[in-house]
C-alpha cells in the first residue's frame, strides 16, 4: 500500500513492489527523465519524507524508460542565470539534496540504465548500493555547460575512484560506460543491459530481511566519511552556483541547444 505522503508529488511516481520497499521512480520519460524546478524541489526533499516513514525498509531509485535521468532541463537553467531568488533557491536544493540522502537512515539502491547526467548522476551516484548497465552512460556534465563541478562531484568522485581519475573525468567532462564505471569503483555492480532493476531489486530484497538496526547504522557510520568532506562539497556547490552568473554558463547552455560545442572565453574574471 502506497503511503499517503507520496500524493503530494508531482514529478515523482511511488510503487512497493513488495511490503517495505518503496521504489522511487523519477517520471519524465518524455525528456529522459530531466529535472525541471518541481522535479529537482521533490528529488531534494523526498528523502526526508522516507526517513520518517515508519514503513519503508528499503528505497530503490530509478529513472522511468530508457533514461535514469538528463539531469536539470534548459528551463531550470536559464531560471538560475535569470533570477537570483530562483538561483538561492536552487542552490539550497542542490546543497540540501545531497545531505538529505547522506542523513536518509533507510539503504538506498539505485537502478542505472541510459544516460544519468547532474542532479540525476547525483542521486544515482550517492545510493548506497548503485546497479549500472553495462551500455549505461554516466556525465558529470557541468563543465560543459561551463559551471564548476558542484552537485555531489568533488565530494563523491575522488572518494570513490581517487583524486587523479576524479580530475580527468571531470575537468574533461567524460562520460563513463556502466562497465567503466564499475572497474574504477564508481558504482557498485554492472549488470548487463536492461537487467539493473532486476538486479537492484533483489539487492533491495536482501536489504529488507536484514537487521534494520545493523543496516542503518554501518551506513551511518560510512557516510562519516562524505560528512567530513562537508566543506569541500559546500564550497563547490557555492561556486558552481556563482558561475551561473558568468558569461560561460551562458555560452554553454546555447551551445547545448544548438548541439555544437561550446567557445568559451578563457577569462577568468577575478
Amino acid at each position: 500500500m502506497i503511503r499517503a505522503w507520496t500524493s503530494t508529488y508531482q514529478r515523482l511516481v511511488f510503487q512497493e513492489p513488495e511490503p517495505g520497499i518503496l521504489e522511487v521512480v523519477l517520471h519524465r520519460p518524455e525528456t529522459l527523465n530531466s529535472l525541471d524546478a518541481t522535479a529537482h524541489r521533490e528529488l531534494t526533499y523526498v528523502w526526508r519524507d522516507i526517513d520518517a516513514d515508519p514503513s519503508t525498509r528499503v528505497v530503490l531509485v530509478r529513472g522511468s524508460g530508457a533514461a535514469f535521468s538528463a539531469g536539470g532541463d534548459f528551463t531550470l537553467i536559464e531560471e538560475i542565470m535569470s533570477d537570483p531568488a530562483a538561483c538561492l533557491r536552487v542552490w539550497k536544493e542542490a546543497r540540501d539534496l545531497v545531505y538529505n540522502m547522506i542523513n536518509c537512515g533507510k539503504p538506498i539502491v539505485s537502478a542505472i540504465e541510459g544516460p544519468a547526467v547532474g542532479a540525476g548522476l547525483a542521486v544515482a551516484l550517492l545510493a548506497d548500493i548503485s546497479v549500472a548497465a553495462r551500455g549505461a552512460r554516466l556525465m558529470d556534465g557541468h563543465v560543459r555547460l561551463g559551471v564548476v563541478a558542484g552537485d555531489h562531484a568533488a565530494l563523491v568522485w575522488p572518494l570513490l575512484i581517487g583524486m587523479a581519475k576524479a580530475k580527468y573525468y571531470l575537468l574533461l567532462n567524460e562520460s563513463l560506460s556502466g562497465e567503466e564505471a564499475e572497474r574504477l569503483g564508481l558504482v557498485s555492480l554492472c549488470v548487463e543491459d536492461g537487467k539493473a532493476y532486476e538486479v537492484a531489486l533483489e539487492i533491495a530484497r536482501r536489504l529488507a530481511r536484514g537487521s534494520a538496526s545493523a543496516i542503518r547504522w554501518t551506513k551511518y557510520a560510512l557516510n562519516n566519511w562524505f560528512r567530513v568532506a562537508g566543506p569541500i562539497f559546500d564550497v563547490s556547490t557555492a561556486l558552481e552556483f556563482l558561475g551561473f552568473m558568468l558569461p560561460d554558463a551562458r555560452e554553454g547552455l546555447q551551445a547545448m541547444r544548438e548541439k555544437r560545442t561550446p567557445r568559451f572565453s578563457g577569462e577568468v574574471p577575478l
